[in-house]
């Protein structure tokens, strides 16, 4: 049975707890993502920022660019370890609504695996399928 390690990237861009709004905007327009780790100086996972933090939590509060990204990221975030099932994954995405899952191994960060990613495995289509659908689902129809 395939993991997330199998699956997962690794080589994740990260911004720190202390890099600003404009960091983080200008990091996912350079690397084309809609979210990014935010990790401590030991590589230990506090949170992540998407795009819709930057938007709502940052510029649409008028928050200046200078402002810490620890003030607009989502610190309570789900995640899975590199062990964790890819089936059991496409659960955890779902359950929660979410498209990317952190990927953590004693606290560290160790990679991130997108609803893409299990897209792209045979063995899991029907997994992610499930998976979009019940993310993509309005929150009012649960």
């Amino acid at each position: 049975m395939k993991t997330v390690k199998d699956i997962m990237t690794s080589d994740v861009s990260i911004c720190h707890t202390n890099d600003q709004l404009s960091d983080a905007a200008s990091m996912m327009k350079e690397k084309n993502v809609g979210a990014i780790p935010v990790c401590d100086d030991q590589g230990n996972l506090m949170g992540m920022v998407t795009d819709r933090d930057l938007v709502i939590r940052g510029y649409a509060a008028k928050k200046p660019d200078s402002t810490p990204i620890q003030q607009v990221m989502s610190d309570h975030m789900y995640s899975c370890s590199p062990d964790t099932s890819l089936e059991e994954a496409s659960k955890i995405m779902a359950e929660h609504q979410v498209r990317r899952l952190p990927v953590v191994e004693n606290g560290k960060l160790s990679g991130i695996l997108s609803l893409g990613d299990l897209s792209t495995e045979e063995m899991s289509d029907h997994a992610a399928g499930v998976a979009l659908q019940d993310i993509s689902e309005r929150p009012e129809l649960h």
